[in-house]
């Protein structure tokens, strides 16, 4: 069966079978469903073998991400966005392509491996960094590409953000209100382009409610929030309040304070970001950032196939994190 069949039992022009079943704009909704009806009740499927063979279209997207494969296993928040991801890319029956690579060079080689064979129809490119290499290969390479992130660092791609500088500012200014003076922040991979603008927006947002904030660095990890909670309360003026970059790490340090006879909030204040059904789970539960990760992950879905129908490259705001207040924060203990 082919869509020349299709075509003849259909009554249109060949044309107008293709962009009917690619979901391609060039034919009214009534035709388009009536050559999917017609196609369904033909029994037709895609010759995956001659499209390839032909330089059309693969219909599969590539995800790379470049973590440790013990954090991912772990990390709610990728678990989340890929789950949001692939609900939007199977209203079009395309598949994720995913790698992990433990490097920056490996995740390199891999776009050009996906160019050169043609594998993928676009790429989602994840975690930036500023002066991020991916970009200048991509567009040496003419893959289509979606960015996370920063759009100040995606110049002349399609980016998909959420302004977690705002974010910032309000958590600082929720723990402020409380009576919280001493700050801490615990932070994800220091090169991260998002972790860099979170540490900027918590030190201006400090700045402006007038009380003192410190930054421990750490990697997203379980072990990485247990370690950076411990030297935080271990060390002189403890803080009353820490944010953590993720709820895994929060989720730790929990424990970890829970060891240390430090009572939460009592003593000390836990915010996470992010949010995941992990926040709801534990003792005390979390307050957290708020955002639907799922739905950034699908928002991500549709800006790919807003590329391949031709859109033009722009940025695109999908949400502002925002407070969502349970049992982990509270005043400051009484001096």
């Amino acid at each position: 069966m082919t869509i020349n069949d299709i075509a003849r039992f259909s009554g249109v022009s060949k044309g107008a079978v293709s962009y009917a079943l690619n979901g391609r704009p060039g034919v009214s909704d009534a035709t388009r469903a009536r050559i999917l009806d017609v196609a369904d009740q033909l029994g037709w499927a895609p010759n995956r073998t001659a499209r390839l063979l032909s330089g059309s279209r693969t219909d599969t997207f590539g995800l790379i991400l470049g973590r440790d494969p013990r954090t991912l296993a772990s990390e709610p928040f990728y678990m989340e966005f890929v789950a949001g991801m692939e609900a939007e890319l199977s209203t079009r029956a395309y598949a994720l392509l995913l790698q992990i690579c433990p490097d920056m060079d490996s995740e390199l080689a891999t776009y050009r491996k996906w160019s050169s064979e043609g594998r993928v129809d676009a790429a989602v490119v994840v975690d930036l960094r500023v002066d991020d290499p991916r970009a200048p290969l991509l567009r040496t390479l003419e893959l289509p590409a979606v960015f996370v992130g920063d759009p100040e660092v995606t110049a002349g791609f399609t980016t998909v953000w959420t302004d977690d500088s705002a974010a910032m500012d309000e958590a600082v200014g929720y723990l402020a209100g409380l009576g919280h003076t001493r700050l801490a922040r615990v932070t994800g991979l220091g090169d991260l382009r998002h972790v860099q603008l979170r540490n900027a927006a918590f030190e201006a947002a400090t700045a402006k409610h007038g009380v003192s904030g410190r930054i421990v660095d750490a990697d997203f990890s379980a072990e990485g929030g247990r370690l950076a909670t411990r030297a935080l309360v271990e060390g002189p003026d403890r803080p009353t309040a820490i944010l953590f970059d993720n709820d895994l790490m929060a989720v730790s340090a929990l424990s970890s304070l829970a060891e240390l006879g430090v009572r939460v909030p009592d003593e000390v204040s836990v915010l996470a970001w992010d949010d995941s059904p992990l926040c709801e789970i534990t003792h005390p539960r979390l307050s957290a950032m708020s955002h639907n990760v799922m739905g950034f992950g699908a928002h991500v879905g549709r800006r790919l196939f807003a590329l391949l129908d031709g859109a033009p490259p722009s940025a695109h705001l999908d949400s502002t994190p925002s407070l969502r207040v349970r049992a982990s924060t509270a005043p400051p203990p009484a001096r």
